[in-house]
């Protein structure tokens, strides 16, 4: 498959919607707040499963780059790919700001899995499955693109009553953590499927976590519930 031929699996809507928000992807009190709030937790979770110093990670679908200078900043090698360019040029100039080297691409998942296969050691696509219109295609190319023995890993939101009454009419019309319409619940993924898609791409699975909040002191953790906001670890055989 060409470049001048290969689907683009993305919603225009959806790249817009990211778009106009790309100026506040750094605000800690804005509408990003809650990627902000759970990313330590990413990336601890990450580096507690594969070594990231010096080696060479790939953040899908990276928006604004906040997971990318986390995983940076632990001495990872990091390339960040998004569709949304407005996004990318803010991620490259908070870059720039923090002295973090981490190289951005406007390039779909698809298309770089067929120009640089194996070419990472580690591959991170997080909150970002639920916003395209082929999930399993983004599942199928970080398969591709991660070496022997590498390590991906997704996060999503569970499809069912609870995830729509949390994530959905919670988050977004009652709480008002999220704007209106950050999320379709057509587009909610259950564990069984994902689990499906990165067993096709010869993924064994090897963790589901599920996200909480802390019962004190506020905040998140990491539990057994994987019945709304959940992540999956996933090795490829050496």
């Amino acid at each position: 498959m060409t470049a001048t031929t290969m689907h683009t699996n993305a919603d225009s809507a959806e790249l817009n919607k990211f778009a106009q928000a790309a100026h506040r992807w750094w605000d800690l009190d804005g509408e990003f707040k809650p990627l902000h709030d759970i990313n330590p937790l990413r990336a601890e979770w990450i580096a507690s499963h594969a070594p990231l110093a010096g080696r060479q990670v790939l953040d899908i679908g990276c928006g604004g780059g906040i997971l990318a200078e986390a995983l940076a900043a632990r001495g990872a090698h990091v390339t960040g790919i998004d569709l949304a360019e407005r996004a990318l040029k803010v991620a490259r100039m908070h870059a720039l700001e923090a002295g973090l080297d981490v190289r951005y691409e406007c390039i779909g998942a698809e298309q770089l899995a067929h120009e640089r296969p194996q070419g990472f050691d580690v591959v991170c696509c997080l909150e970002m499955l639920e916003h395209v219109p082929d999930p399993q295609s983004v599942v199928r190319a970080a398969a591709t693109l991660v070496r022997p023995g590498g390590w991906v890993f997704f996060s999503t939101i569970n499809r069912n009553a609870k995830a729509f009454a949390l994530a959905i009419a919670g988050a977004e019309y009652l709480l008002r953590l999220l704007p209106r319409g950050t999320h379709e619940y057509a587009r909610f993924i259950r564990p069984s499927e994902l689990a499906a898609w990165a067993r096709r791409g010869e993924l064994e699975c090897i963790e589901f976590r599920g996200l909480e909040p802390k019962l004190t002191g506020g905040g998140w953790r990491l539990g057994q519930r994987v019945d709304v906001n959940y992540f999956l670890a996933c090795r490829r055989a050496a």
